[in-house]
């Protein structure tokens, strides 16, 4: 039994971007001065560190390490694309590319170590699902418990209170109730304000029941 072979056309247009991806970043890696294995070097590195980020995306689409250092390596991809189409003279590098295509082995370690190294975020349990048939000899068993529990003794009754006694207010001899009114009118006349039954107690040195009972005949409180 024969199988045929079809080309996938995703598959075709990854290795033709692949390719061209890693020509232009020998490109620049080697007119920035890298030049022998070290400019085949560049490409590579840069394309782990692309696949390690992707990677870890896969397990982990929060981590903000990964997004990082995936624009990292995808940003030096699409650098070195664009900037040889014309638009960066190759015999004449800048300084800063050369600074960035000599920092970046050092980059792309420290890129990946913390990749490979730091602990992805462990997904939550999910919470164990309860058997209803197990619930429901213990449902059983709580309801037989209860019907064998004896009935509960009735509450004894307790005795009934004694009635509070009822105690009347003072009687007020007629010359003190005239002496307390003076005191009041005057306190009224001289502050413009009724005096307070505090201090009419306080005034004639009289027990709290007796000044209660001055207060209320003379409307006080």
């Amino acid at each position: 039994m024969t199988r045929t072979i079809r080309p996938d056309a995703v598959l075709v247009q990854a290795v033709i971007a692949g390719a061209l991806s890693f020509a232009h970043l020998h490109d620049i890696a080697s007119a920035a001065g890298q030049d022998g294995w070290k400019a085949w070097a560049y490409p590579i590195s840069v394309d782990l560190l692309l696949v390690a980020a992707w990677r870890r995306l896969r397990t982990a689409r929060r981590d903000r390490a990964a997004w990082t250092w995936f624009v990292i390596a995808l940003f030096a991809s699409l650098g070195a694309n664009i900037a040889t189409a014309g638009l960066l003279d190759l015999t004449q590098v800048p300084a800063w590319l050369r600074i960035l295509v000599a920092g970046w082995p050092a980059l792309a370690f420290m890129g990946g170590t913390l990749l490979v190294h730091s602990p992805a975020d462990a997904p939550a349990p999910a919470p164990a699902a309860s058997d209803p048939v197990s619930d429901v000899p213990a449902a059983t068993e709580v309801e037989m418990s209860r019907e064998d529990e004896p009935p509960p003794a009735p509450a004894p009754e307790l005795p009934a209170a004694d009635p509070v006694p009822f105690v009347s207010a003072p009687n007020v001899p007629p010359a003190l109730l005239d002496h307390a009114r003076k005191i009041a009118d005057t306190h009224r006349v001289t502050t413009g304000a009724p005096m307070a039954p505090d201090a009419l107690r306080a005034r004639l040195g009289l027990p709290a029941p007796m000044a209660a009972a001055i207060a209320t005949e003379l409307q006080l409180t």
